[in-house]
């Protein structure tokens, strides 16, 4: 069954992984992505190794694992766009394209000729999608933009960690990931003003202005008092209990999202007197007086095994769960039966690639995984051949005058 986006090309001159996750989405959602990489080099996540992925012999390939992350259902062919050859080449290719993806600096591409200002009259319905740090426009616009970078800018370090600990960035690059995200989501958009008006136009997603969306609540607390909301941990800043606890054997989830929740917690915890208790009768409450009462839960939680309070709970519609490691998440039966852990062979290495699958379910136009992560120039001479009708003769040419 043909995907939401099938019929529609992708011209991808990203690296990394902001750029890479949007045009992943895309290709996941039936897209036609060619991927543009230099010769011999590549995407600068094929060096971010180890890991590699196995091939069957249990050895390690030359493929990185960080790369295979975000570059499923693409085609990848090489192209020196700093040749004037390269820039005409990739001109044609742009013509054959509905959308270009780019996540240069700030004006990076103008160089080549290959700015949006640059194509917009040539392509009117070209939709091009610049992901940048801090935008197109701005006193930060020129400054390279990097995860860390704009998760410590945008404040959102300093809502992640302990209470009294330093300020943490998240365990996977989050900044990166949300633009891609929100790339993909105006993309989509975009193509559905294209379909209506024939009109191409330009996105510009800064991951500052991302980070900054993604403060949502907390930055809504802060807009609400004009007060820096205090790192918490694991705690949640406006529900109490929500929280990770130890029991006699591990720890759980908390998630108490109502005073209902509350007073069958404390039932099935025999501690009633603190449901009746008026300091914690009601969420209001409870945050109100949260450092008196979670050292109470605590150690209450903590006389009895994570099973119990785990079937206990759930039989009583408190929410409440495991903290797994990666180990139980990939193993998980729930997760293999939503299919999120997949399987592809990799034709140029003969290796079969583990993958972390889409989550999006459609019932009507399913993503599909059909081309694993390519290998540099995979498919260069078929794209060549398909898209522009070039000769085998013509495209050896390109190759020995290190255009390709």
């Amino acid at each position: 069954m043909p995907g939401p986006l099938e019929g529609i090309r992708v011209f991808d001159l990203t690296r990394i992984l902001a750029g890479p996750s949007c045009t992943q989405i895309l290709g996941d959602l039936g897209a036609d992505v060619i991927k543009i990489e230099r010769a011999g080099a590549g995407d600068d996540t094929r060096k971010f190794a180890p890991p590699y992925i196995k091939g069957d012999d249990g050895e390690d390939t030359s493929e990185a694992a960080y790369f295979c992350a975000a570059n499923r259902n693409k085609r990848s062919i090489t192209l020196d766009i700093a040749k004037p050859e390269g820039q005409a080449l990739a001109k044609k290719l742009i013509g054959t394209s509905h959308v270009l993806v780019e996540n240069f600096k700030t004006g990076g591409l103008a160089k080549y000729g290959l700015g949006y200002d640059d194509l917009k009259d040539e392509f009117p319905g070209l939709i091009y999608c610049s992901i940048t740090g801090f935008g197109n426009s701005g006193p930060y616009a020129k400054r390279p933009g990097y995860d860390v970078l704009i998760q410590g800018m945008s404040g959102f370090m300093s809502l992640t960690g302990e209470p009294d600990g330093e300020p943490m960035k998240a365990a996977v690059p989050v900044a990166d990931l949300m633009a891609g995200m929100y790339a993909a989501v105006s993309i989509n958009a975009a193509l559905r003003h294209r379909e209506v008006t024939g009109e191409g136009q330009h996105i510009d997603i800064g991951m500052l202005d991302v980070m900054v969306a993604f403060s949502t609540i907390m930055g809504m607390n802060y807009l609400a008092t004009g007060k820096n909301p205090p790192r918490l941990g694991n705690q949640h800043p406006n529900i109490v209990p929500y929280q990770a606890f130890e029991t006699s054997d591990g720890a759980i989830i908390l998630a108490v999202g109502n005073d209902g929740q509350f007073q069958r917690f404390c039932k099935v915890a025999g501690c009633e007197e603190l449901a009746e208790n008026p300091d914690y009768a009601t969420n209001g409450m409870r945050l109100k007086n949260r450092d008196a009462l979670i050292p109470q839960l605590r150690d209450i939680i903590k006389q009895k095994p994570m099973d119990f309070w785990l079937k206990e709970l759930e039989e009583n519609s408190v929410s409440c769960g495991p903290i797994w490691n990666l180990d139980q998440v990939f193993n998980n039966e729930h997760v293999l039966a939503r299919n999120m852990r997949i399987e592809m062979e990799q034709p140029a290495t003969g290796a079969k690639v583990p993958l972390i699958n889409s989550p999006i379910k459609m019932s009507g136009t399913p993503v599909s995984a059909r081309l694993a992560p390519p290998t540099i120039g995979e498919h260069t001479d078929g794209v060549l051949s398909e898209l522009l009708g070039m000769s085998a003769d013509e495209i050896a040419k390109l190759r020995d005058d290190e255009v390709i």
